[in-house]
Formats: C-alpha cells, sequence, structure tokens
C-alpha cells in the first residue's frame, strides 16, 4: 500500500500545477527552455509546463524524468497539443538509467529544490551530457537577505509538508559548483512572497 495520503495523490499535483504556472513563473521558464537543442533531457517534467516553450525546430527528442507517474496525466495533455516526441521516465533524478555522453541540453526548472539528494541528482545530469552539452536550469532557493532566508528556515518544516517536499533555502550556485559546473547566474526576486521568490537561472556547462 502507497504511504502517500489523499492530499498527495489527488490535490497537490493540481497545486503545484497552478503555483509554478504562474505568469512570473512562466516567463522564467521562457528564458530558458526555449534555448534547448537536440537530444533533450528534462529533469522533474511533471505535469509538463515547459512543453509550450520548447523550440519544435530545434529539439529533436525529449526525454522527461519524474517520480510522480500521476502528474504524466496532465503532461501527456500538453505534449500532445505541442505535436513534441516525448518520452516519460517515472523516477527520481539521483540514478538516471541512461548512457554516458546521451543528451545535448538537460532542462531542470523547479526540481532541485524537491529533489531528496540534489547533488546526486546534478552529478547525474553532468554524466549524462555530452561534451559541450548545456544545462538550462530555473530554480527558487536561498534568499541573499538575512531576514528573508531567517524565514525560510522557520517556514521550512510547515511549507515542505504542504508543498511536497519543497526546500525553500537551497544554495543554487553553490550546487552547481559543487556538482563541477560553471554558470552564468542570473538572480533577483520576483512578484511574490519574499520567501519563496527569490529565483536563479542561467546556462550551465561542465568545467
Amino acid at each position: 500500500m502507497s504511504d502517500e495520503s489523499w492530499y498527495d495523490r489527488h490535490v497537490l499535483p493540481y497545486l503545484i500545477d497552478m503555483a509554478c504556472g504562474i505568469r512570473p513563473v512562466a516567463r522564467q521558464r521562457e528564458k530558458v527552455v526555449p534555448l534547448a537543442q537536440g537530444r533533450v533531457l528534462e529533469i522533474g517534467i511533471g505535469t509538463g509546463l515547459n512543453i509550450p516553450f520548447y523550440d519544435k525546430a530545434r529539439v529533436a527528442r525529449i526525454t522527461g524524468v519524474d517520480p510522480a507517474l500521476r502528474m504524466h496525466g496532465l503532461a501527456q495533455k500538453r505534449i500532445a497539443q505541442a505535436g513534441l516526441d516525448v518520452d516519460l521516465i517515472g523516477l527520481s533524478a539521483e540514478r538516471l538509467p541512461v548512457e554516458d555522453a546521451s543528451f545535448d541540453t538537460v532542462v531542470c526548472t523547479y526540481t532541485l529544490c524537491t529533489i531528496p539528494d540534489p547533488a546526486a541528482a546534478l552529478a547525474e545530469m553532468r554524466r549524462v551530457l555530452k561534451p559541450g552539452g548545456k544545462l538550462l536550469f530555473s530554480e527558487h532557493g536561498r534568499a541573499p537577505d538575512a531576514n528573508v532566508s531567517k524565514w525560510q528556515t522557520r517556514l521550512q518544516p510547515y511549507w515542505s509538508k504542504l508543498a511536497g517536499g519543497c526546500m525553500l533555502d537551497r544554495d543554487v550556485p553553490f550546487l552547481l559548483r559543487d556538482a563541477g559546473f560553471q554558470s552564468d547566474v542570473q538572480s533577483s526576486y520576483l512578484p511574490g512572497p519574499r520567501f519563496v521568490s527569490y529565483h536563479y537561472w542561467g546556462i550551465a556547462e561542465v568545467r
């Protein structure tokens, strides 16, 4: 029997879809996803919110990885509308069943916050990228302001239960550097509550 609650199965996917589909977040996706090219691996494809932003002329095929198979029903609708070739795999990103250097692009948006072991996942992303390949990312994370960061820590235990394990204060630039990526990181607050609205985005390559 599954350990997941009724809330996790029937409510959470739609709440995540709404929260991650708001206009400021969609604009963040639009900054990075259209840059994907060749064979693409999307980490945490979820409900397919990135799908409309892919450039069909640049992308050969997409492999979407996500442990929450129940969310793929929403993704399938968006995939059908977009007319893209997408394979869906129901697992987490810490151990990817794909060969080394097999993807031109990895896309990771609003996913590092919920992966239990983000360092292991980033190591896998680095492993599967071809030489010269790129990791395109957009994530929320630790705010630079001490007062906001303090509230992120205070709210974390409650937020995590409501938001499917989402972590408010992950240090995205540090995680990328520690995994061996050299990245052009941009960051700023987006509209919304400051404890969840500090964002990092950009392009990362293997050092």
